[in-house]
């Protein structure tokens, strides 16, 4: 029986979803959070407009190796996250409100 390829670390995710935000004209400028665990990336951040919220989900969805997006990008108009997540340092920390 032929053995399945490694899983993509989290690490190697988080990479692979900042490279693609850094090179669309939409998200390059945007100062947006990411962190993943367990193959799930997890955005945050505060941004101008929908449509910032809506290309990094996106973005973020066409990354091979993801099981999930979870959206808690802040955004006028977008549903108000139920939870606040801490991504800094590529850490996830999460805590209801």
């Amino acid at each position: 029986m032929p053995s399945l390829p490694p899983l993509p670390s989290d690490e190697s995710l988080r990479s692979a979803v900042l490279a693609v935000f850094a090179t669309d004209a939409i998200t390059a400028s945007a100062d947006l959070r990411v962190g993943v665990l367990n193959g799930i990336v997890h955005l945050a951040g505060k941004v101008d407009s929908l449509e910032v919220r809506e290309a990094a989900e996106r973005l973020a969805k066409n990354v091979r190796g993801l099981h999930g997006v979870v959206n808690r990008i802040e955004a006028p108009g977008a549903p108000s996250p139920s939870r606040r997540i801490d991504l800094t340092k590529g850490e996830y920390h999460e805590e209801q409100l």
